[in-house]
């Protein structure tokens, strides 16, 4: 088992409904941590949505700088059924980890396997039977459309915001000494979420994709999309004004966490 041990956050000196913790992964050879948000609820088998930050951020950032917690509840008071927040820390590689299994450590199976395990054996509102959905931003967005697609068996929906879209967006963002690593990636399909979308199309959970007219990224994802389309992959996208900011992901994930909703709403029995 890759979870070799887990440190939790007491609720007496915690924000109210967060949780931290620490893991100590085989996969990662090391520790990593992980925000949860959950409401106090007697509540089973809830769904997992999984939020994947960018590069230089870590767990903290969709709370603290994305203020999500608050979209939720928002969302909450409109109706939307509960679920748990799930917020990983992408690992530590240098500047970001883009969530790929590197020679150093498996950021990948720290995702897929390890953040869930340790959330399904801390938080008694989910379990193995939960719905696991994955979104993200940036370097997020971008592991979240290569760990869903590559994954379907575990994750039940795919959104994804202002997406890198390929290792060579990365330049964006990071310098050749992260940069360097993650080409040298052991993926079947390099890393390339085009080539991980395109292969596992016919399984493919939903997908949505949306990303901001004036972001440095805009250009990319249009790429991407139009590919897509060509190849028969289903998915709908959606741009709307705004740059690669934290403005734009707060307003934003409102929309990965009803599409999440809908997709759990059709699973239910008539």
């Amino acid at each position: 088992m890759a979870v070799q041990r887990l440190e939790v956050s007491g609720d007496n000196f915690s924000p109210k409904n967060f949780v931290t913790l620490t893991v100590y992964s085989s996969h990662l050879n090391g520790r990593a941590d992980v925000s949860v948000y959950r409401e106090e609820t007697n509540a089973k088998d809830l769904p997992i949505v999984v939020l994947l930050h960018g590069v230089y951020g870590s767990h903290w950032v969709w709370s603290q700088l994305g203020g999500v917690h608050d979209v939720y509840e928002t969302l909450r008071k409109a109706g939307l059924p509960e679920c748990i927040l799930v917020m990983p820390s992408d690992g530590g590689h240098q500047e970001g980890s883009g969530y790929l299994p590197l020679e150093n450590a498996n950021y990948e199976k720290w995702v897929v396997e390890d953040v869930v395990d340790a959330v399904i054996q801390t938080q008694p509102q989910c379990s193995s039977r939960s719905s696991k959905y994955i979104t993200g931003l940036s370097m997020g967005g971008y592991g979240a459309m290569r760990l869903g697609a590559k994954y379907p068996s575990v994750f039940s929906g795919i959104s994804a915001h202002s997406s890198i879209t390929k290792l060579d967006d990365f330049v964006h963002f990071v310098c050749e000494k992260t940069l360097e690593p993650m080409r040298n990636n052991s993926d079947e399909f390099n890393g390339d979420v085009f080539d991980t979308l395109c292969a596992q199309k016919e399984q493919l959970p939903p997908l949505r994709i949306d990303c901001g007219k004036d972001d440095v990224l805009f250009d990319a994802n249009l790429t991407l999309v139009d590919k897509l389309e060509k190849t028969g992959v289903s998915f709908s996208f959606d741009s709307f004004p705004g740059e690669h900011a934290w403005e734009y992901w707060h307003e934003h994930v409102a929309k990965s966490l009803q599409f999440f909703a809908d997709i759990e709403a059709k699973k239910l029995p008539k």
